[in-house]
């Protein structure tokens, strides 16, 4: 299988830009049994599990095609770390209790399973999956307006706020886009005061991101280096053989203006339906209803 990183560069024609926001994500990264962790922004994996649920792939069929996008993030809202204290079977019938490995049942004494599930609350981020295979593009897009099967961010239980998909159609300079797309996040207080630098992760190098008018970056390297790996580049999803591969993590952070946060619910779909209206060429505005 061919991985984006493999290819060196995601200067890529067109892409789709998703709006990730919701009460909960979770971006599992290196969960195992009782600890189920999340990552601090989208994962490879957990997107292109979206995807494939969105265009009615069953666990274990191939997502090859899938795994050649490259995947940009930026980060509106880092959220708050959550954690759940999670407890199953306890004071059931044992027949009804947690089935163990073995396939029996657990002893009455042992019944309860205790585990930790991470969460990141009320955090929003703005992806960009970006190729030149502009007919996969337009197949997810088309499969993300109607999915097959819900979607949501990372974990079942965390279904995702409206719009997921920003536009109706895959778009030219989708990182020029995303770096200028309205941010679902507030203002600073002080209008004195600078907004808080906004961090972007690929699985690509970050140097050639558009910035315009833009202030300099902040950071190290301006993403030209990865700044360290992350294993969650899907080789198969099927459900008792998951396996990933470390892929390089590349991370910049732009010192984007004051102006371009657009705040929370309303304020932010009126001011994502003005960006769009404003770049009709690219996006279709009626994608998004304030």
């Amino acid at each position: 299988m061919t991985t984006p990183h493999s290819h060196g560069d995601h200067r890529h024609s067109a892409g789709l830009l998703l709006h990730l926001s919701g009460p909960l994500q979770s971006w599992g990264e290196r969960s195992r049994f009782t600890q189920r962790d999340t990552a601090r922004f989208p994962t490879r994996s957990g997107l292109i599990g979206l995807l494939a649920a969105a265009l009615g792939r069953r666990r274990g069929q191939p997502v090859d095609d899938l795994a050649r996008l490259s995947l940009t993030v930026r980060v509106d809202r880092p959220g708050v770390l959550l954690r759940d204290y999670h407890t199953v079977g306890g004071g059931l019938p044992a027949k009804a209790t947690v089935t163990t490995a073995e396939g029996g049942k657990r002893k009455a004494e042992a019944a309860t399973l205790v585990s930790d599930r991470y969460y990141l609350a009320d955090a929003a981020f703005t992806a960009a999956l970006t190729s030149d295979d502009t007919a996969l593009l337009h197949q997810c897009a088309e499969a993300l307006r109607s999915p097959t099967w819900p979607l949501y961010l990372g974990r079942r239980s965390c279904p995702p706020t409206p719009p997921l998909l920003i536009g109706d159609r895959p778009v030219a300079q989708p990182l020029t886009h995303l770096v200028h797309l309205p941010l679902a996040a507030p203002p600073p207080r002080d209008p004195k005061e600078a907004a808080e630098p906004i961090a972007f992760y690929s699985d690509q190098p970050l140097d050639t991101l558009a910035l315009h008018s833009h202030p300099a970056p902040v950071g190290a390297h301006g993403g030209r280096i990865p700044t360290g790996e992350i294993t969650d580049d899907p080789v198969d999803l099927a459900p008792h053989r998951r396996a990933y591969r470390a892929r390089p993590l590349y991370q910049r952070t732009l010192a984007l203006p004051a102006h371009q946060h657009a705040g929370y619910g309303a304020d932010y779909l009126q001011a994502l339906a003005a960006y769009l209206h404003q770049h009709v060429a690219d996006f279709d505005q009626e994608a998004v209803t304030p």
